[in-house]
């Protein structure tokens, strides 16, 4: 079966072409290019200023945590889908130039029958934690509050949503503009940031539903039904080798498959606002490789060719999905972040201090690719694996 066949038979689109359609020609807001839609000052009226409103969810991440819950009782996992539901609107914030000042609202769908409530006591005291964390890394986040919906007749275990809201000078937006000539540094998704407290597999929150599938094993379809579409077809559910407490060794130690998989979404937000406070007029664009993976940028330039030749190496976690689901090196690039989740668009010498300032959070920066003029717009991608050129998003 083919990579589209399968997603399709999944129900996802790594691509979204039937969401960026429904929207196509709807207002883009006052800075029609940057990351997301910048709203005029409706909170306070001012002309110098604008609003960001972002949402987001962890997605099927969520149905992952459940099962890891049932099988470990390890209520702690649900911190980590908090925080990805929170990350997944942040970051996107950030590559707009709102790195504080964000108020947070959260929306909670359960079915009540098998997700208790300490488990979403687990969720709310998680971010809030987060949030506190976070603040001691200048990172200033507030809590609206929330809801928690019992949807059983429309949630099969628990999808975990946040929006985002913040106001700030236009002045300070991050309008992408890519232009050739330019040098691309990302900053890797893996490791253990200072502000953490493991390693972090990079795994971020896309690409969730493959990953589940092609990992784990029909296990999962036999004990946990729940866990997933029972319209799926059975080629396509649970297809792996693997159960959630498998040992995988890897040269960062030894971890179990649910912990590489549940790694929570890294923010860069404590490492972003050091770099916009010094270099945001010498950055021409920041994209978060999220939905479409290492082929976000083509969804902001025009007339370019984006060259990445210099990725980090593929994290354990990436290697793990490969092996087990199959999956093509050119599908992987355009599903998961593959090492790195964060791309800057800058000279050369902006590109150091980039490096250096990451550096001093023990993030891993590099220069990872070029930007160069073209008569339309694509991307090539160079790696140990092979070369891969892609031309839509």
């Amino acid at each position: 079966m083919s990579e589209q066949l399968k997603y399709e038979a999944r129900g996802v689109s790594a691509s979204k072409s039937e969401v960026h359609a429904a929207i196509k020609g709807l207002d883009k807001g006052l800075y029609p290019n940057a990351f997301c839609k910048i709203l005029p000052d409706v909170l306070a009226g001012s002309d110098k200023h604008c609003v960001i409103m972002h949402a987001d969810t962890a997605g099927t991440k969520g149905s992952l945590a459940y099962l890891y819950w049932k099988e470990s009782k390890d209520l702690s996992v649900w911190k980590g889908i908090a925080q990805d539901a929170i990350v997944m609107n942040l970051d996107d914030m950030a590559c707009s130039g709102m790195v504080d000042g964000i108020v947070l609202s959260s929306t909670i769908g359960r079915n009540a029958r098998i997700i208790t409530g300490d488990v979403i006591a687990a969720i709310i005291q998680g971010a809030a934690q987060l949030m506190s964390d976070w603040a001691e890394h200048g990172v200033e986040l507030l809590s609206a509050g929330g809801e928690t919906a019992d949807v059983g007749d429309i949630v099969r275990t628990i999808d975990v949503g946040f929006t985002a809201t913040g106001r700030m000078k236009r002045k300070n937006v991050m309008d992408i503009d890519i232009k050739p000539g330019m040098v691309i540094v990302g900053l890797s998704s893996s490791g253990q940031a200072t502000y953490e407290t493991a390693y972090n597999s990079g795994i971020g929150s896309n690409g969730l539903t493959s990953a589940r599938h092609d990992v784990l094993s029909s296990y999962y379809k036999q004990y946990h039904p729940e866990s997933f579409d029972p319209a799926m077809n059975d080629e396509v559910s649970y297809t792996g080798n693997r159960r959630l407490t498998d040992i995988v060794s890897t040269m960062h130690g030894s971890f179990t498959v649910g912990q590489l998989l549940l790694s929570p979404t890294r923010t860069y937000m404590p490492v972003m606002k050091p770099i916009l406070e010094k270099h945001r007029d010498t950055i021409g664009g920041i994209i978060h490789c999220t939905g479409g993976a290492q082929t976000k940028v083509l969804k902001f330039v025009e007339g370019l060719h984006i060259i990445k030749d210099n990725l980090f190496e593929t994290p354990p976690v990436f290697d793990l999905i490969k092996e087990e689901g199959q999956t093509s090196w050119r599908e992987m690039y355009q599903v998961f972040n593959m090492g790195h989740r964060m791309e800057f668009y800058t000279d050369a010498e902006t590109a150091k201090s980039i490096i250096d300032i990451a550096a001093q959070f023990d993030i891993n920066g590099k220069v990872i690719g070029r930007v160069e003029g073209s008569e339309d717009s694509y991307l090539t991608i160079k790696s140990p694996y092979g070369s891969f050129e892609y031309r839509d998003a």
